[in-house]
């Protein structure tokens, strides 16, 4: 059986090694010249960045990925749990140290609100509930069929389904800060903590379950442990080329054709890419698709577009945490104006990643590395970056150097940006959405983009754009989907 797997993200990769294992022979294709996807690296002067994910949890399902070739992970990378997971910064400069210590979680949040500790402790509960379901159950479950989705409607409806995350721990936590602070994990997966499906709330307890985790080097050196064990497999990895066509015929996968028009024949396509881009440019939009289908399509609404801006100070700063949130005077309403109105608002709330905290290998002796990420509204917007990028860096800058690094301009040795324009020009999301879809419960499991293509025999998506959706955990598990589905 003949695989191609288009996109080296960690969907693609993970999708490329479980059907090695299942005896395919497999080509990974890769537009840039480095493997990684949203997870590349980039390199400038001695600082290392990593492009995208920064959070690991649940590592078990990279090991995973070894284990099934009999490897030992620890000869190929290194992932160490973080003591402090994130410090929440709030408006007033007030600090929450966020951590799996449920003791010290617990002190610090009766410091804020005595009230809340009970409900902090029932909230975590609950969470456990949605995790047991949601993740534990259905995380590799394919949504293929209405009947699977009918099936479990009961159980998700008991467990608030039809909440938002903000809605469902503001039924435990009263003080305002404590519910940002514990409703936020939808961002980290390009969803509004006001709108997305309460389902996602088990992000909550999943990092409780196997805390946060750094891998040392930076997450790019996951994707090289990775590039390194496809290599000995005997996985065909193409870098450097795109693919601009799917080939159908009679509504069956063929193969593919790379931008240099050479051809590629295969039984079956695995798209670690966002699902819109593939239908509507890979497979030209079809007019052979099912009314239903087209309506899913044309309804479906995309994640916040991200500000990313990296870089390397001349200096330490000390006191700054592996990782910190800061959270702007506003919040549904900046939520509302990036989600909603499309629009750039000053009152910003940034995510902080500090790398050299944990590793002095990121940056040179004495220097730290940095990136922020800012969510902004996607390129539905129309705001011009070439114009707005700069003055959102500027604004990030004195937003930070008041927060919590002064003298931070006059100390910046490197830097560099990218914006909803990089999302949708190199890694071909549709308008430059930062994670594909909201998870929305109406755009979640079977409500999604299928793992098994609703259109082509052949045609398989992994990755953020289908089930279970975006975060590491997420678009790892939509590789063991195809397990049961292949």
């Amino acid at each position: 059986m003949n695989s191609v797997v288009i996109g080296s993200g960690f969907g693609g990769i993970a999708a490329a090694l479980r059907l090695k294992a299942k005896g395919h022979d497999v080509t990974l294709i890769e537009k840039h010249p480095d493997l990684g996807g949203r997870a590349r690296v980039f390199r400038k002067n001695g600082f290392i960045y990593d492009g995208g994910p920064t959070v690991i949890t649940a590592p078990y399902l990279i090991y995973e990925l070894f284990e099934i070739f009999k490897k030992d992970p620890q000869d190929y990378i290194k992932i160490s749990p973080l003591k402090i997971w994130y410090q929440f910064i709030f408006e007033d400069k007030t600090r929450f140290n966020y951590s799996g210590n449920e003791a010290e979680m617990k002190r610090q949040i009766e410091k804020i609100s005595k009230e809340d500790v009970k409900g902090y402790e029932r909230l975590v509960n609950f969470t456990k509930k949605i995790f047991d379901k949601g993740f534990t159950e259905l995380a590799d479950v394919p949504f293929d069929k209405p009947l699977v989705m009918m099936q479990q409607l009961p159980a998700l409806l008991k467990l608030k389904s039809y909440k938002s995350v903000y809605s469902l721990v503001s039924s435990y936590i009263k003080n305002e800060k404590l519910r940002r602070m514990l409703s936020m994990h939808p961002l980290l997966v390009g969803g509004n903590p006001f709108t997305t499906t309460s389902i996602y709330g088990l992000i909550l307890y999943l990092e409780k379950k196997w805390g946060i985790h750094y891998s040392m080097g930076g997450t790019g050196n996951i994707i090289k442990g990775f590039e390194k064990l496809m290599n000995e497999v005997g996985i065909k990895i193409i870098k450097g080329k795109e693919v601009n066509k799917i080939i159908t015929k009679n509504q069956k996968i063929s193969g593919i054709q790379l931008d240099d028009q050479n051809i590629i024949n295969s039984q079956n396509v695995i798209c670690n890419a966002d699902p819109p881009d593939v239908y509507e440019k890979m497979l030209n939009g079809n007019s052979k698709n099912s009314f239903l289908f087209k309506w899913k399509k044309n309804r479906m609404q995309y994640s916040m577009g991200l500000f990313v801006y990296y870089f390397g100070t001349k200096k330490t700063y000390d006191d700054v945490e592996h990782h910190t949130i800061k959270f702007g005077n506003k919040y549904k309403e900046h939520l509302d104006d990036i989600f909603e109105n499309k629009k750039l608002n000053n009152d910003i709330s940034y995510y902080l990643h500090r790398p050299s905290a944990t590793d002095k290998s990121m940056a040179p002796d004495g220097n730290d590395c940095f990136y922020v990420l800012v969510p902004v509204p996607n390129n539905q917007s129309k705001i011009d970056w070439k114009i707005e990028g700069e003055k959102m860096k500027n604004l990030v800058i004195d937003k930070m150097e008041n927060d919590l690094m002064p003298n931070l301009r006059e100390n910046i040795k490197e830097d560099f940006y990218l914006t909803p324009d990089y999302f949708e020009k190199e890694l071909n999301t549709k308008y430059g959405s930062g994670f594909s879809i909201q998870p929305k419960f109406s755009q979640s499991a079977y409500f999604r983009f299928h793992n098994k293509s609703e259109i082509y025999d052949g045609l398989y998506f992994v990755g953020a754009g289908t089930h279970p959706g975006a975060g590491v955990p997420g678009v790892l598990s939509s590789a063991k989907v195809l397990d049961k589905i292949i």
